[in-house]
């Protein structure tokens, strides 16, 4: 996503803006960065978008990429979001050095939805690494809107985060009971200690006579040891049907000999698994 052309989110917004709304929005861009750069500018402009553009959904052409598209659409952006990412990603196009720091200072003060704005298409701007201890900052949050924004449908997570970052993340998510199916690329960051975590987690719910989302059992498919394969039997003789499918998913894509031999003793799930009726995508329907 990084890889977006500026050009892309610029013709969104003047494809969708009224005329003087849009003089007013570039003429306040050029003025921050080829005349003054302003960092006052720069907060205010940030803060007057939501005075001068409005929240519709832009309407695209066959022009705008597709991969851009399918994001927007996917995060339900609106005109005053795209607005504010575009600001950002101009500025620090044009002079990095001086405008990184400035919008780390920026979203320190920024409002509830300014900083949902930016967590979620953080990915949009230019060398987004730079703004890593922010979006991990956002994992410490309690407003869910805000955690939602760097955590549900955001590629972000999983390029930057590292391994620690990641994990807490993900159980963080399961004890606020997101929707864990949002997250992207969990297969990809799925690690060993994340697997034991979920697995100690577990058992103090179950001690807590708790009830766990059954789907925070994907990232352990790799690493079924015997700690977690007794997890599976419980999981398989749960009755709760969606922990038994979360089992039988674990054990067919672990390749363990061990978790297979388990699987085979519930050979209508294994059929599912196998005709494509049973995924991580579809097993709560």
């Amino acid at each position: 996503m990084e890889k977006i052309n500026n050009n892309s989110l610029k013709n969104i917004l003047k494809n969708n803006l009224d005329t003087t709304i849009w003089k007013w929005y570039i003429e306040k861009i050029n003025f921050i960065i080829l005349q003054d750069s302003s960092s006052k500018e720069l907060y205010l402009t940030y803060s007057l978008c939501a005075s001068k553009i409005n929240r519709t959904f832009p309407v695209f052409t066959k022009k705008t990429e597709k991969k851009l598209k399918d994001y927007l659409k996917t995060k339900k952006a609106n005109l005053l979001e795209l607005s504010r990412i575009y600001l950002l990603a101009k500025v620090l196009k044009k002079n990095r050095a001086f405008f990184v720091n400035k919008i780390k200072n920026l979203i320190q003060i920024a409002d509830t939805e300014e900083l949902e704005t930016f967590l979620k298409f953080l990915i949009l701007l230019p060398n987004a690494k730079d703004f890593n201890l922010n979006a991990v900052d956002a994992l410490r949050t309690n407003i869910t809107s805000v955690f939602d924004a760097i955590t549900l449908n955001n590629p972000y997570p999983s390029i930057y985060f590292n391994e620690q970052q990641w994990s807490q993340m993900y159980l963080k998510a399961a004890f606020m009971e997101r929707d864990l199916s949002r997250i992207l690329n969990i297969e990809k960051r799925a690690n060993k200690e994340l697997a034991r975590i979920i697995s100690d987690y577990a058992h103090e719910r179950w001690a807590a006579s708790r009830k766990i989302d059954p789907e925070i059992w994907r990232p352990v498919t790799s690493f079924l040891n015997e700690i977690l394969l007794k997890d599976m039997n419980k999981l398989f003789n749960s009755k709760n049907t969606l922990e038994n499918k979360a089992a039988a998913l674990c054990c067919f894509y672990s390749k363990n000999p061990i978790a297979i031999a388990k699987l085979n003793d519930h050979p209508n799930l294994k059929t599912k698994i196998k005709n494509g009726q049973l995924t991580w995508r579809n097993f709560k329907n």
